[in-house]
């Protein structure tokens, strides 16, 4: 272990890739960076965190930000409840110490979406503490390594990977050795065609021993994505287009968005967008032009999304399934916080080649 754990640092040191949180010890922006990273690629994420630092520097001006200026920073990166419970622990960080983040990891899982590997993670790369971090590339090195040949879902597994994170996390620079873990996992120890000549601890490796190192990890299938089909519309009133706010809670929670709502079985689009209007607003519409249709996956849901602009004289809007809506010049709903699918669908709206159809 001694020897694996100087193999593994030095590499590290030697071959990290060049990232910004690396270059600071500022537990806030190590946070941030943890946050943003979870299901997400770094060269996506470096955009990122530049501009939401710079928007919001500590911890003080997260938690009396505008719920807005936050999920409009986010926009673009997806699971936004990330954002959210970004801004719900920086509120309880401001509130109850002193806007300081806590240094260890068992006050850092007290805070609101902070679970074991952020805290694992915050704790030892921006404090020192001799706490683990297991997320997919963590997951992967240690099965090869170990040669653990059972589905790494199981909750047994699980527990013994933490285990054994926890084993090598003990020890002189424990987040750096962590990060070594992920890099050498996201460089090397890849999911396909795995470099083991480049690998530092290859010699200890039960897997590069057997020659299955590209069957492991083993996962349970993931199940395939369902197909939703729904509808939205532009719907303009006196030269205003409507735009709902989602539910805080829920996906794509406390984002606005076009109205509408999923297609029922059997049901055409343009059926569908009468009726979801009238059962999520109160609409009444006088005319609906199709636009055309936008795909987008997300997580286990593979949507067609139905684009209309319509029309609509209703003055008294009844929401149901929204928390707030605002009527505003149409071009003015994309300076608004919203998912990427929204911003798709606004695409097409606007775009010179949609031809609209009765």
């Amino acid at each position: 272990m001694k020897l694996a754990r100087k193999r593994l640092l030095n590499w590290y040191r030697a071959n990290k890739r060049a990232m910004p949180w690396r270059e600071t010890r500022d537990p806030y922006a190590i946070w941030i960076s943890e946050a943003m990273l979870q299901q997400t690629r770094v060269e996506t994420v470096i955009p990122y965190w530049e501009r939401f630092l710079s928007r919001f520097p500590d911890v003080h001006a997260l938690a009396t930000a505008d719920i807005d200026d936050v999920l409009g920073a986010w926009a673009g990166l997806g699971y936004y409840s990330r954002a959210r419970n970004l801004q719900a622990a920086a509120r309880a960080i401001d509130r109850d110490h002193g806007g300081v983040l806590p240094d260890d990891a068992e006050t850092l899982q007290t805070l609101p979406g902070i679970g074991r590997y952020t805290a694992g993670a915050v704790a030892s790369i921006a404090f020192d503490r001799p706490e683990p971090v297991l997320d997919g590339n963590v997951k992967r090195v240690l099965a090869r390594w170990l040669g653990i040949r059972e589905d790494v879902g199981r909750p047994a597994t699980v527990e013994r990977l933490w285990e054994e994170a926890g084993a090598l996390a003990r020890g002189p620079h424990p987040g750096d050795l962590n990060q070594a873990l992920m890099e050498l996992g996201a460089t090397v120890c890849t999911p396909r065609a795995p470099r083991c000549e480049g690998c530092p601890v290859s010699q200890f490796c039960d897997a590069r021993a057997k020659g299955d190192a590209h069957s492991l990890p083993i996962k349970a299938r993931k199940k395939a994505a369902r197909k939703v089909e729904a509808v939205a519309a532009l719907v303009v009133r006196r030269g205003k287009a409507l735009a709902v706010r989602r539910p805080s809670r829920g996906l794509l929670g406390g984002l606005w968005d076009l109205p509408g709502g999923d297609l029922a079985a059997g049901e055409t689009p343009r059926a569908g967008l009468r009726r979801a209007l009238r059962e999520c607003a109160g609409l009444e519409i006088s005319r609906a032009s199709s636009i055309g249709t936008v795909e987008h996956v997300f997580t286990h849901r593979r949507l067609t999304l139905h684009v209309y602009r319509a029309n609509t004289s209703t003055d008294r809007i009844r929401l149901a399934g929204f928390e707030g809506h605002r009527w505003l010049a149409p071009r003015a709903i994309s300076s608004l916080p919203h998912a990427s699918v929204t911003a798709k669908a606004l695409e097409l709206l606007v775009a010179p080649t949609a031809q609209p159809s009765n």
